[in-house]
């Protein structure tokens, strides 16, 4: 009995400590509790186009049905969260192979939905399907072999840049498909990005002004022009390059090669009648709502040019000589890092093509046709261009 007294008290601390063993048990779980709510509430709530946009990507590489589906085990936010990881995942994969590819160019749509460009800034919170698309706020109206397309991938380095790679051509010939569908092409953007196109037959389009002034009468324009003459030599050799048996270029300039004249039918011609063109476009916005960038300063002073058009969309001058260097087999300016990519970007081999030679009297007599309509474009837009 006196054993049994004596040990009797020695035993009495020992439900005080799992007691509080208990506790912190208690506490750790209801913490862990907690935390997993908060994280299955957020994964639920996290948007959803980007599983679907995920799954259009996996279609494209051929695997989509373990993306589609996930992991029947899986709670649905864990599953979810496992496709966004896949599709980032793939998404690297994809940009690997594409830098790795010799000679490769960025997709028109830069890795976003059909059409979609990407921008630099918020990349992340774009691919967790964030943003908003929207109907461009400014578009490259023209003109065709102008240089578009090489001020397109300047400005596509602009972190509040987002653009179409491809050319809509809604204004001129999807229109009647209306302006939900021309929106649905467009990428998502971030507020304070600015949203654009580029199709340069809109600017020798007649119902184009109207149509783009019914849509927002605030939207800028961008018209990248060049010396006619120059630019209707480059157009005859892009078609050339489709159409080998096409006539020659001195035979089609002219409706009669003895009188000397003209033929401003022929598109190649009549493109480059600029002041003839713009004065439809200012029955419909001021002069000082559209920029008229020189396609020849665009190659000798890049940086030059962009800053204007930088000024122009008000967006700050991000995009400066770091940004170019002059490849002299091309014979115009590259980016030394493009969108999106780590490596310098030059257009592909359809820009730059050698020109035929052409009879320089034939040269002589367009320059002599082209003058009075060239110095009524200086005075209508207030720039000298110097094509003269």
């Amino acid at each position: 009995m006196a054993v049994s007294a004596a040990a009797a008290p020695a035993a009495e601390p020992l439900p005080r400590s799992i007691f509080k063993k208990f506790l912190v048990m208690l506490c750790s779980l209801l913490m862990s509790l907690y935390v997993f709510y908060c994280l299955a509430d957020r994964c639920q709530t996290l948007p959803g186009p980007i599983i679907a946009a995920g799954a259009a990507s996996e279609e494209d590489e051929g695997g989509g049905g373990e993306f589609l589906g996930g992991s029947a085990e899986l709670p649905p936010w864990q599953a979810a969260a496992a496709r966004r990881k896949r599709l980032l995942q793939r998404l690297k994969q994809r940009r690997r192979r594409q830098e790795a590819a010799p000679g490769a160019e960025p997709p028109a749509g830069g890795g976003g939905s059909r059409a979609g460009g990407s921008g630099g800034g918020g990349t992340l919170a774009l691919l967790l399907g964030e943003g908003s698309k929207r109907l461009p706020q400014a578009i490259i109206i023209g003109v065709k072999k102008g240089g578009t397309r090489a001020l397109l991938e300047f400005l596509r380095v602009h972190p509040d840049v987002r653009a179409v790679g491809a050319e809509p051509h809604f204004f001129d010939r999807n229109y009647e498909r209306g302006l939900a569908w021309y929106r649905e092409l467009m990428p998502r953007t971030l507020e304070g990005q600015i949203t654009m196109e580029k199709t340069p037959s809109y600017f020798v389009t007649k119902e184009a002004p109207a149509r783009i002034s019914s849509m927002s009468k605030g939207t800028k324009l961008i018209v990248v022009v060049r010396d006619p003459v120059t630019r209707a030599i480059s157009d005859y050799t892009q078609t050339l390059s489709k159409k080998p048996d096409i006539p020659t270029f001195e035979s089609l300039t002219f409706k009669n090669r003895t009188t000397g004249l003209i033929d401003t039918s022929w598109s190649a011609i009549q493109i480059g009648i600029y002041a003839k063109h713009l004065e439809n476009w200012l029955l419909y916005f001021p002069i000082g709502q559209i920029l008229f960038v020189s396609g020849e300063r665009l190659i000798s002073d890049p940086a030059g040019e962009l800053g204007r058009v930088q000024d122009f969309l008000g967006l700050k001058r991000i995009i400066t000589d770091k940004h170019f260097y002059f490849n002299k087999t091309k014979g115009f300016p590259c980016l030394k890092k493009a969108e999106g990519s780590s490596k310098p970007h030059c257009l592909g081999k359809t820009k730059g093509r050698t020109h035929p030679e052409i009879d320089q009297e034939v040269v002589q007599r367009l320059r002599d046709f082209y003058r009075p309509f060239n110095m009524k474009f200086y005075q209508m837009t207030g720039q000298d261009f110097g094509w003269d």
